[in-house]
């Protein structure tokens, strides 16, 4: 616990470097950036409900359209960028459609975008450190356009980064280095200043001022990659996250309806490893798993003219042809196993809604639907083991942790995040924290991504005062921690919370 000071927030000393936080969200970046020794000097979020969850645990209101001002009017005004210098940019900006023309005039043709917004300041106030996160799609085949004038447009400002792409996930990380068991795929995108604005004393000790030979920003540089923290053992979720060991948290019930599915599914989990056991026994074979593709129950029937006009809808989707010809062989099997049982079943899916007659086991030789993690989704029910969680998308499909036979908890989404249990949600409803919880980053990706990024390019950093302090700060904090940061953002969050209590940051 930390002691106040007279206006009654916790002492800190002075930063090591200055950061701005621009599509805030509810301050993933700003968590891992103030345990690193960051001031944050400038944030925006548009999201009024972000805003107030932003301030009431770092005590900074970022700007938006119902507060003072916002992105777009603090970079286009007349040509003046109204943001204060800083070493440390971080943003986890909107994907927008940039246009296109036949000169690829690079950053003109994300005029109108809030990318246009952040190379602005990029350009006026030249940070050391760039860090950029989005979706993975952004690296993907339909957004190739988007990509390369992203990248283009880092390197016309005079910043190293690589054009391939690094999508990293926290599932991947160990948790001694700040993993989480989440699937969420995210690009990073780690540009750094080439050509120092302060040259420091190392500087003009290693080399004379006109004769410096800096990289050229078009030259390739490998990615940032995390592959030397990779969780190599298999993820335990009740460990690992922890699971909060109580079936009595509020708002996480699972309704009637909902257990009627579950218990629906797990009956046909039952009956299915029956049949294939007797098959093996008749086939002289060892039992197979549960099939892993989509079960789809509302296109069963016995009916060749309404299969052949499934299959023919079908066609040129390979992907759902395969998928509709297993779906007809395991339920010819079923009916040849235990017709009655069947029809029974069948009927009572059929009163189920259509996205309830959909089912997926990827939960390899767990024995009952209720020992796993359970996803209902629009595409169906999915179930995998007690491992790892899927990434967050929204209240409605939060995930049931059928041991517990509950949902997950805000407090464990928050973990997943790497966000302390004392966040604080500014009294808001449980769905508008679980949608900042999945439009948010998670903290020990940032984290190493950081770290990765000021490791590969130390050359540079070390030709800068700023850079020089950016690159201790982030170094000795990974170094003291091994990359799990956990109770140094607790301390930043105190520290913040405690300035939120007395009215916020100067």
């Amino acid at each position: 616990m930390f002691e106040l000071d007279s206006d009654g927030v916790a002492p800190v000393s002075a930063p090591a470097f200055r950061y701005i936080d621009l599509f805030a969200g509810i301050g993933g970046f700003h968590a891992v950036l103030d345990a690193m020794g960051g001031e944050c000097v400038y944030s925006v979020e548009i999201d009024p409900a972000a805003q107030r969850v932003y301030e009431a645990n770092w005590g900074h209101r970022p700007l938006g359209n119902n507060s003072v001002g916002d992105i777009t009017k603090d970079t286009q005004v007349e040509g003046v960028v109204n943001v204060p210098p800083h070493d440390v940019l971080v943003a986890g900006f909107p994907c927008q459609p940039f246009s296109k023309s036949g000169a690829q005039r690079g950053m003109d043709e994300t005029r109108g975008t809030l990318f246009f917004d952040i190379m602005r300041i990029v350009e006026d106030r030249r940070p050391t450190v760039v860090l950029l996160e989005n979706v993975r799609n952004l690296a993907g085949p339909r957004h190739v356009h988007e990509w390369d004038i992203v990248i283009k447009s880092l390197r016309q400002a005079g910043y190293r980064v690589s054009r391939t792409a690094a999508v990293l996930s926290p599932v991947s990380i160990a948790p001694e280095h700040g993993g989480h068991p989440q699937t969420r795929d995210r690009v990073f995108i780690a540009a750094t200043r080439i050509k120092p604005t302060e040259p420091s004393r190392l500087y003009h000790s290693r080399v004379d001022e006109g004769t410096l030979n800096l990289p050229d920003p078009f030259e390739e540089v490998a990615p940032i990659s995390l592959a030397d923290l990779k969780m190599t053992r298999e993820w335990n979720l009740a460990e690992h996250l922890p699971l909060i060991d109580s079936e009595d948290i509020p708002g996480t019930r699972v309704t009637p309806d909902e257990w009627t599915w579950i218990g629906h599914w797990d009956d046909w989990v039952r009956k299915t490893r029956e049949m294939l056991a007797f098959e093996a026994d008749r086939g002289g074979y060892p039992a197979r798993n549960l099939p892993g593709f989509p079960i789809w129950a509302n296109v069963w029937t016995t009916d060749d003219l309404e299969r052949r006009r499934d299959l023919a809808a079908a066609a040129g989707m390979d992907w759902k042809i395969s998928h509709l010809t297993k779906n007809y062989d395991i339920y010819d099997r079923l009916r040849a196993f235990d017709p009655s049982w069947t029809a029974k079943w069948l009927g009572k899916t059929r009163q189920f809604p259509e996205s309830r007659q959909k089912f997926e086991w990827q939960a390899q030789s767990a024995e009952s639907v209720r020992d796993c993690v359970i996803s209902l989704r629009p595409s169906g029910l999915r179930v995998k083991r007690l491992t790892h969680l899927p990434a967050l998308v929204a209240i409605s499909q939060t995930p049931i942790i059928g041991p517990l036979k509950r949902r997950l908890s805000l407090i464990e989404g928050a973990r997943l995040q790497g966000l302390p249990d004392g966040f604080a949600w500014a009294g808001q409803r449980d769905a508008a924290t679980w949608k900042q919880l999945g439009n948010g980053v998670n903290t020990g990706v940032v984290a190493q991504a950081l770290a990765k990024q000021v490791e590969r390019d130390r050359d540079l950093l070390e030709l800068d005062v700023n850079g020089q302090a950016v690159l201790t700060a982030i170094s000795k904090t990974m170094a003291d921690t091994g990359g799990d940061l956990r109770a140094r953002i607790a301390e930043a969050l105190e520290r913040g919370q405690a300035r939120a209590a007395v009215g916020g940051a100067d």
